[in-house]
């Protein structure tokens, strides 16, 4: 991930360019750790996040609209009491850091015209939204940093805003001819440019050495003195050209599946043939894309804990179950045996004797073959055939009731195995109260009750169209599984599903078209392996077959089916 100090100030001077000037309309607090400020100019509207998430903190405008809390947070009031109808007036980069200021001018309570502003520390873990005076004084921040956290920097109200620490590398905006570099140190090139030089990431310091040897994987051994002459003055080239703000944003895609792999305010050129490097019009469009996915995984990760843990616990059991009932029924093998021996035992009475602890008789059943019984000496032998024909009536029982809950035992695994699979792929908390909802019926969860009982959204299939023109329709979870198979599609529809993984049920919807282009065929197999367990892997293989070979039996759990008649097509996963 790509965004050092390089891509900050690319975005300052995007940003100044389009909302110094505008007045913030509206600020919302969608995530504990992110606010959003609608900005007003003359000729367009647009959405800044801001967030300081741990996992993906970042800014950047957004076209994507989160949903917001009922009741705002405190830190959402504040800013709106302070920011409200404020005027951008500056955005600047502090230093050659990931530190940006945002400077608004707006009338305080007396009715004083006053600057505030927003500084954005977007350092990974550290990450922080502060709102200063124009003295610089804290006024709160939307995450506070006491002496148990860092005995180095207190951010908390009332204190004087001091920067993070500085570290002893050379900013890139600063770098010379005569930049002291160790090239001494037993590491790859690019690692020795991160360790002199501060404000570029991993991957902006193997395209400074890509363009000077043509290839990242280089050696400090393999550096002579013109070899680091060579790469101190393309760092030098670099640092000019990021000084004069020549940028040209992109993005990183793989070249099988489209998934975007980076970002970058430079242009990119290390990976050659190995991935699609594509230009974008601005930075902002490829961190909203890039940034949009990591994050929606990343609260969906979060907000889903708890039933991923409940899921995996039900997984355990059912596991630990199967493996008892298979036990179970390789025992109830020996059965027969059991009944033998009572038999022989009965046939035998006369020759044992009180007291003895075997018995070695001619088994009929085995060509009059000897065979030695174990006998209780406290048992009188009657006593010792009843306690043979009892294990044997024992494990007969054993083995119809062990096979009847071993079928269900795994049926239940492929319900929560198919239940985790839906759970990973879903796109909003709907997806998931859906799934909340499912699993309080199949009894895996307690019903919470809602004093408010406010009404709860129905989510809807994904819909997709395909090059050819074909709706597809997808599940989001096991029972618009069934509403999807069994109600949505017609007896003549395409149905799919990955083979043998759990995974979302897929048709296409033939309606007076029955001849599907096999483009069509290929990419519903693409999104039925993107929505399954095999989301990253590659040549899944996925089943398809007419509606009418796909049979629900009686008393199934939801999105169970049995099918038949198919064939199997082998696809990457992949979104059209």
């Amino acid at each position: 991930m790509a965004l050092d100090a390089v891509c900050i100030k690319a975005l300052c001077s995007e940003l100044s360019g389009k909302l110094i000037g505008g007045r913030i309309d509206k600020i919302h607090q969608p995530e504990r750790d992110e606010i959003v400020l609608n900005v007003r100019t003359y000729d367009e509207n647009y959405r800044l996040v801001i967030s300081a998430g741990s996992a993906n903190p970042r800014m950047h405008l957004t076209s994507r609209q989160k949903k917001n809390p009922i009741t705002a947070p405190m830190f959402c009031m504040l800013l709106r009491k302070h920011l409200g109808s404020g005027k951008i007036i500056n955005i600047e980069q502090i230093g050659f850091e990931r530190i940006v200021k945002l400077s608004i001018e707006s009338y305080d309570e007396l009715g004083d015209l006053t600057v505030k502003h927003i500084i954005a520390e977007i350092m990974g873990r550290n990450s922080n939204i502060i709102l200063v005076n124009s003295d610089m004084k804290i006024i709160d921040s939307i995450k506070h940093v006491d002496f148990t956290v860092s005995s180095v920097r207190q951010v908390l109200p009332g204190l004087d805003y001091a920067l993070p620490p500085s570290q002893e590398r050379t900013p890139l905006t600063e770098v010379t001819n005569d930049t002291p570099i160790d090239f001494s140190l037993p590491q790859t090139a690019d690692k020795i440019l991160m360790n002199a030089v501060s404000g570029i990431s991993p991957l902006t310091a193997r395209e400074i050495v890509y363009r000077a040897f043509s290839r990242t994987d280089v050696l400090s051994h393999e550096l002579n003195l013109n070899k680091q002459s060579a790469l101190k003055a393309e760092l030098v080239k670099f640092a000019a050209e990021v000084s004069e703000g020549k940028f040209n944003p992109c993005m990183i895609r793989d070249l099988t599946s489209g998934k975007m792999l980076d970002f970058s305010a430079v242009e990119i050129r290390q990976y050659e043939s190995l991935a699609e490097v594509t230009p974008t019009e601005t930075l902002s469009a490829a961190l909203d894309d890039f940034y949009n996915i990591r994050d929606m995984q990343e609260r969906m990760r979060q907000k889903s804990a708890d039933l991923v843990k409940l899921l995996n616990n039900a997984r355990d059991r059912s596991s630990k179950k199967i493996a008892i009932l298979t036990k179970t029924l390789k025992d109830a093998e020996n059965k027969d045996l059991y009944k033998i021996k009572g038999e022989l035992i009965t046939s035998n009475l006369y020759r044992i004797k009180d007291g003895d602890k075997e018995l070695i008789a001619e088994n009929y059943y085995d060509n009059m073959n000897e065979i030695k019984i174990a006998l209780s000496p406290s048992l009188s032998p009657s006593q010792n055939a009843q306690k043979y024909f009892k294990k044997y009536n024992k494990a007969k029982t054993a083995e119809i009731e062990a096979a009847k809950q071993l079928e269900s035992a795994r049926d239940d695994l492929d319900y929560i195995e198919s239940t985790l699979a839906s759970v990973e792929n879903a796109e909003n908390e709907t997806d998931l109260n859906e799934i909340r909802a499912e699993l309080v019926h199949e009894g895996y969860l307690k019903r919470k009750t809602d004093p408010k009982r406010r009404k709860k959204t129905k989510a809807e299939p994904m819909h997709f169209v395909s090059s050819d023109g074909f709706d597809i329709y997808i599940g989001k979870n096991n029972t618009q599984n069934d509403y999807v198979t069994t109600r949505l599609a017609n007896s003549s529809d395409l149905w799919f599903h990955t083979k043998n993984i759990p995974g979302s049920h897929t048709i296409i919807k033939l309606g007076l078209d029955k001849d599907v282009p096999r483009t069509t065929i290929t990419e519903a197999a693409q999104l039925a392996a993107y929505y399954s367990k095999a989301r990253e892997s590659s040549q899944v293989p996925v089943d398809y077959t007419h509606i009418k070979n796909v049979k629900k039996p009686a008393g199934a759990k939801p999105g169970k089916v049995i099918y038949d008649g198919y064939n199997t097509i082998y696809v990457t996963p992949k979104l059209i």
